[in-house]
């Protein structure tokens, strides 16, 4: 039995909104860990970054699977990931999800665009017609193993073709199997609220910043992606070589009294007694 998928399915089945805030490597997925989140969410968009890539369908589902072992073993949380469209049709899916399962996925959502994929917030996404995406889900759920393993499902129809379309997209997908559904791209307060009040009798995942994390678990979600982490790591960075090339130094910059927190927070005490344990 899988301990992490199980706390993540004893929480939704008490109906107890999870945070999960995005990472997309080791050093991410332990940040989390050690600030008390209960669960992480490996995101597509920071797994692609992190290799030099945008978010447009270039890697790999064994590129994806490999990350998300990553961040399982860095975590030891419930890990929500990004499976993209599950990389084919619903044989394909099939594979995808033990894959992700065998990796130590907690938790996975498929989306319905078309492929190649685009971030959920970028212009021009298409989704495959409804009959094609039912499958998917069918198959998602058929393939798992554990079955405690989340299966979410993701609609991108809202961007393209609107309410009405998204929602019956939506209740469609949860007929088919899925535990969760994810309507992506929500980027007003309108829409958000929409979300809750039209679909909030179906357990809901909300990616997103536009409201802080207090007032979003007065609403109707079961699991709350937060992309903040992500747009804020980029910035710092960002800001910090623009400095050091154009200072030649990054002013407030900790020196190496920080080197101990890092390497604590990668867990190197623990490897450390464990050598110790094992000295001849």
């Amino acid at each position: 039995m899988n301990e992490s998928r199980l706390r993540l399915r004893q929480a939704l089945d008490c109906g107890r909104p999870l945070v999960a805030p995005f990472v997309y490597d080791g050093l991410t997925a332990s940040l989390a860990r050690t600030a008390g989140f209960e669960a992480v969410y490996m995101t597509g968009f920071g797994t692609a970054a992190a290799r030099g890539y945008p978010d447009l369908g270039l890697l790999t589902m064994s590129e994806m699977v490999d990350n998300v072992r990553v961040v399982a073993r860095a975590s030891r949380l419930p890990v929500i990931c990004d499976a993209d469209t599950g990389y084919g049709n619903p044989i394909n899916v099939w594979r995808t999800v033990q894959e992700y399962e065998d990796a130590g996925a907690a938790a996975l959502h498929l989306e319905d665009q078309v492929w190649p994929k685009r971030c959920g917030f970028m212009a021009g996404k298409q989704v495959v017609p409804l009959e094609t995406m039912v499958p998917k889900i069918r198959a998602a759920c058929d393939a798992r193993r554990d079955p405690n393993l989340v299966i979410i499902a993701r609609t991108d129809a809202l961007a393209p073709h609107g309410w009405t379309e998204a929602q019956r997209r939506a209740r469609a997908y949860r007929a088919a199997g899925a535990d969760v559904i994810f309507v992506d791209g929500i980027v007003t307060l309108d829409d958000l609220h929409q979300y809750s009040e039209t679909l909030g009798d179906l357990p809901l995942l909300y990616n997103g910043q536009l409201l802080t994390i207090p007032e979003l678990m007065k609403l109707r979600f079961s699991l709350i992606i937060h992309i903040s982490t992500l747009f804020t790591g980029y910035v710092w960075l960002r800001d910090a070589y623009a400095e050091l090339k154009r200072t030649g130094t990054i002013a407030d910059a900790p020196g190496f009294e920080i080197l101990p927190e890092i390497t604590d927070t990668l867990g190197a005490s623990e490897i450390l007694d464990r050598a110790e344990k094992y000295k001849e």
